[in-house]
């Protein structure tokens, strides 16, 4: 969810530069971005506290940084910060609303309100280094011809996924009028969604067979994505692709829809006074039903395509 911010933040400030630290893996979703230099690294190489100071001193000596943009704020970036703080540098920490999200995230709260989104809380810390950022919020697609429905089933956790029972039907009955990509990864999504193709007409497995990059390039082409709340929805917004998002045990209000995607394209139960009971979905359903996924119809998805 950075990238999007990021393209906005140099777009609107072109006389700055921008290096952009994380893991190898995510380089594809930055490479397009003018004025962006990713530094790609292995944290292996660099654990714990005197690793940490290592890759700081490291930063320091080859791009010799003026400002500092925490975007994640966790122990690793901590420690990053206080060496950097210490040198002199400009440094500002995203606010990630934590409290907030546990008030927003508690099944006996009955007047949950929309707190403020995470691109926004992105965009803050580079206003709080004294930078300009107006965020647009919306898609980019390009111009090129559409085709294909792309859909991701899974989620990392239960509480975000639609049982696949479902999952399978709705694939079935979209396979009569559309081509359909099956997304995922992992060696069980991958086997579930081969047997799938074998099954279904009109439809191809993607799981295990692209790159990131490939796989941003694919989704691109496709006229809708269908995702869980989970990073396909994100890689659609990336891609400039409008998506149908399936939320079960999360809510949109914790500020994690789609960068550009529109809140009438969301499928979810709305009169369960428990949602959201999870940030991530990554807690136990306290009724023990995840009647949010199970009383989803797929036909409130055919509507919505």
């Amino acid at each position: 969810m950075t990238a999007v911010v990021i393209r906005e933040f140099l777009e609107q400030n072109p006389d700055t530069g921008m290096v952009m630290v994380s893991r190898e893996h995510f380089k594809p979703l930055f490479s397009s971005i003018p004025n962006l230099v990713f530094k790609g690294i292995n944290l292996d190489d660099y654990k714990g506290f005197f690793g940490m100071q290592r890759l700081a001193t490291q930063l320091i000596g080859e791009f010799n940084p003026t400002h500092i943009a925490d975007l994640h704020d966790v122990i690793r970036t901590k420690i990053l910060n206080r060496k950097f703080a210490r040198k002199g540098f400009n440094v500002a920490v995203i606010d990630k609303g934590k409290e907030e999200k546990e008030v927003l995230t508690d099944i006996w709260n009955l007047g949950k309100q929309p707190l403020r989104t995470t691109v926004e809380r992105y965009a803050d810390v580079f206003r709080a280094l004294g930078f300009g950022l107006t965020l647009s919020h919306t898609l980019r697609p390009d111009s090129a011809p559409r085709s294909g429905i792309g859909f991701a089933p899974f989620a990392q956790h239960k509480g975000k996924m639609l049982p696949l029972d479902k999952s399978f039907e709705l694939a079935r009955l979209l396979s009569q009028k559309k081509d359909i990509y099956f997304f995922g990864g992992g060696k069980e999504e991958i086997d579930t969604l081969a047997q799938w193709e074998k099954q279904i007409p009109n439809t191809k497995s993607l799981a295990g067979t692209l790159s990131l990059s490939q796989e941003l390039e694919k989704i691109s082409s496709l006229e809708v994505m269908i995702s869980m709340d989970s990073a396909n929805m994100h890689l659609a917004s990336l891609a400039g692709t409008r998506c149908i998002s399936v939320w079960g045990s999360t809510h949109h209000f914790a500020g994690f829809l789609g960068y550009g995607q529109s809140e009438d394209d969301i499928v979810q139960v709305k009169d369960l006074t428990c949602r959201p009971c999870s940030v991530f979905g990554d807690r136990e359903c306290f009724r023990g039903d995840y009647a949010c996924l199970e009383e989803i119809h797929i036909q409130q998805i055919l509507e919505k395509l």
